[in-house]
């Protein structure tokens, strides 16, 4: 068996991955609160996990891999964008959960094996609510119910934080029902106008953290293997899930390894709409950006560092996918990756190695290897895209003309002209291929059939 070592956040070091089951590894990651278009910086942990799922399914096999990423479909920015647009909270949510799927799935990201909203696991998330209090680690307090930081000594542990650390450096609610201010929201009470479902405290709806918990719980049980997401949600939420899941569930571990991607920067700074380089997923779509060049700028990049979005990675990784695509076209499909790729892969995810070893495939001609290899990333699945085929262009003229005065050039030895006409080809963005068998001119990325005009 292929031995993978992650990174593992809990730990703080690399690690050899052993599941808990190899024939069901399971994986979750939080998803997207629906309530808008999906940012570049949403895309990166679906492409970083999306990466590890199609790594386990390589080595574990297709049907031996369980992976769950969540719908949040309640939530206050969702309720306050049905208030702004008189729209539904329904017809939000459905839309924007299709405009993520639609979006991620142009970046070449497999759906996950289930996709669960939180308004489908209400009552698994009341029923762990209960048992916290039960248990001594919630209590109920004004129509709302909190957890109880102070009951779970580990409590920090994943951040490597103190609680007193914690109420010193963040920003904590401030409520006169919370006996620690660094206690959390499992429930609150909901207002009429507010989506709400009974409970023993009341009309209500969950707490951010909960949902995950439970919807964990329920699809993959008290122990699993991998839970990943964002840096930015290591602290409070991945946090709070650790707690409220482990006193919950005693006997269970919760997640093993815990991955985090780090941060997306656009041009060496801060995504924001201030500064005007805020932009959605769909908007680069819409921009004529294809998703395999969103998806490989991502690649290029380890995922535990902070990845810079630039138009000219973006232009680059553009003109290297075309190149590939038209080497790894002349390979079938479902042909296997190199083993130096999977390796590569193997070690925490480093496809920065692997785009590497495509190079080397493509200057070694390995067309096999090369799309096998670029299969194990999620590139050039359904074959080349529209957008990266090589244009029809006639230039069987150009390559007569070389070709005679090839001819004309060994027996004059005055290659002159042969120099000439190739230099002229070369600029103008034509790949020239000359050997014994004739002459073959493949238009480039950059062809410019002008540059070629009054040519003789």
């Amino acid at each position: 068996m292929t031995t993978i070592k992650l990174h593992n956040t809990k730990t703080r070091r690399k690690e050899v991955f052993s599941p808990l089951n190899p024939d069901n590894v399971r994986m979750y990651v939080c998803g997207p609160t629906v309530y808008d278009r999906a940012h570049l910086g949403n895309a990166r942990p679906v492409v970083v996990f999306d990466v590890l799922y199609r790594l386990l399914r390589h080595v574990y096999g297709p049907g031996h891999v369980t992976y769950v990423r969540n719908f949040t479909d309640v939530d206050d920015k969702i309720n306050a964008k049905a208030a702004d647009s008189k729209r539904t909270i329904g017809e939000i949510t459905e839309e924007t959960i299709r405009w993520y799927l639609d979006d991620m799935g142009a970046l070449g990201a497999l759906e996950p094996t289930h996709m669960p909203r939180a308004t489908a696991y209400v009552g698994a998330m009341i029923a762990m609510i209960a048992d916290l209090i039960a248990k001594g680690h919630a209590y109920a307090a004004e129509g709302h119910v909190l957890f109880a930081v102070d009951s779970y000594s580990n409590y920090g542990a994943l951040s490597g934080r103190t609680v007193e650390d914690m109420i010193a450096g963040a920003r904590v609610e401030v409520a006169p029902y919370k006996r620690n201010p660094m206690d959390f929201v499992l429930w609150k009470p909901s207002s009429d106008d507010l989506p709400g479902w009974d409970s023993p405290w009341g009309r209500g709806r969950p707490g951010w953290h909960i949902e995950c918990s439970a919807m964990a719980h329920e699809l993959l049980g008290a122990s699993f293997d991998i839970h990943g997401g964002g840096i930015d949600l290591q602290f409070p939420h991945h946090e709070n899930e650790i707690a409220q899941s482990c006193c919950a569930h005693p006997e269970g571990g919760f997640a093993s390894v815990w991955m985090h991607n780090e941060m997306l920067l656009v041009e060496g700074r801060k995504m924001s709409k201030s500064l005007g380089n805020f932009f959605t997923v769909r908007d680069l779509l819409d921009q004529g950006v294809p998703g395999e060049v969103i998806r490989y700028v991502f690649l290029m990049t380890h995922y535990r560092k902070p990845m810079d979005w630039t138009a000219e990675k973006a232009a680059q990784a553009e003109a290297t996918l075309r190149k590939w695509y038209a080497l790894a076209a002349q390979a079938p499909s479902g042909t296997a990756p190199s083993q130096t790729a999977i390796e590569a892969l193997c070690d925490d995810l480093n496809t920065h190695a692997v785009l590497s070893e495509c190079h080397q495939l493509a200057l070694a001609g390995d067309v096999a290897a090369l799309r096998g290899t670029m299969q194990l990333v999620g590139l050039m699945e359904a074959g080349i895209p529209a957008w990266a085929a090589a244009p029809v262009v006639d230039l069987s003229a150009q390559s007569d003309r070389l070709a005679a005065a090839r001819d004309a050039a060994m027996q004059t030895k005055d290659f002159a002209q042969v120099d000439r006409l190739k230099s002229a080809l070369l600029a103008a963005g034509v790949e020239v291929r000359m050997s014994k068998a004739g002459v073959e001119l493949v238009p480039g990325p950059d062809f410019d059939p002008a540059k070629l005009e009054g040519l003789e």
